[in-house]
């Protein structure tokens, strides 16, 4: 008994052979015009140059689709710089300290259309200490701050900081921004936190990326650390 009918021929032995020696269609040119497949397109019985060449352009279709992609985020990250940029830039502007938290509030509003901000501010100088920015801070609020090293983003569940919107009830999705400065032993330390809420349970949800997020809290760090 041969070998051939113990060990049959397998379409993987047919493709390594195919493989290992692509002369065989040199040898037998004529195989190649006379395979035809099915085409996944039109159903139709297409020759193997043809359904080669629908390949090709399904991959180019592909790559284009990426590329269109890649260009639209590509978009969208600029103008997300260019807000952020002329944000920075008015903040920049502001001559009045005791302005600022409600300042950087409207401001976050118009640049980024985010529906309702509030802001916080805590251990500000004595002469900022009345101020509105300046209170209903419980001790748990500003612990919780402090735990947070990134931006937080979720539903609301209750967050005490919900209650400084002044539409508290129709926050649905929030974003948690500490802001962040140094103790008077030089100590990292949150010192304030930037509410930025919207009715959109997507707006602000668990799996979007907060480098963005990141940034704005840095901004707005940086800018009221005058009020301490």
């Amino acid at each position: 008994m041969s070998n051939t009918h113990l060990n049959p021929m397998t379409e993987d032995d047919i493709a390594n052979y195919l493989g290992n020696y692509p002369e065989f269609f040199e040898r037998h040119a004529e195989l190649l015009a006379a395979i035809h497949l099915t085409s996944p397109h039109s159903r139709r019985t297409v020759s193997l140059q043809e359904r080669q060449a629908e390949m090709l352009r399904d991959k180019i279709r592909l790559l284009e689709g990426r590329i269109m992609e890649m260009i639209r985020h590509g978009n969208d990250n600029l103008g997300l710089s260019d807000k952020l940029l002329r944000w920075a830039r008015d903040l920049f502007l502001a001559h009045e300290a005791l302005t600022l938290p409600e300042q950087i509030a409207n401001t976050i509003v118009s640049q980024f259309s985010v529906p309702q901000v509030a802001i916080r501010v805590w251990d500000v100088a004595a002469a900022f200490a009345s101020a509105g920015f300046a209170q209903g801070v419980s001790d748990d609020t500003r612990v919780f701050a402090s735990s947070l090293h990134e931006p937080f983003c979720g539903v609301n569940s209750g967050f005490e900081a919900v209650s400084w919107l002044a539409q508290p009830e129709q926050a649905v999705s929030v974003a948690l921004l500490p802001l962040r400065g140094l103790d008077a032993t030089g100590a990292p330390c949150a010192f304030g936190l930037l509410v930025l809420a919207s009715p959109d349970a997507q707006r602000f949800n668990s799996t979007m990326g907060t480098d963005f997020l990141q940034r704005i809290a840095e901004m707005a760090s940086a800018t009221l650390s005058r009020l301490r």
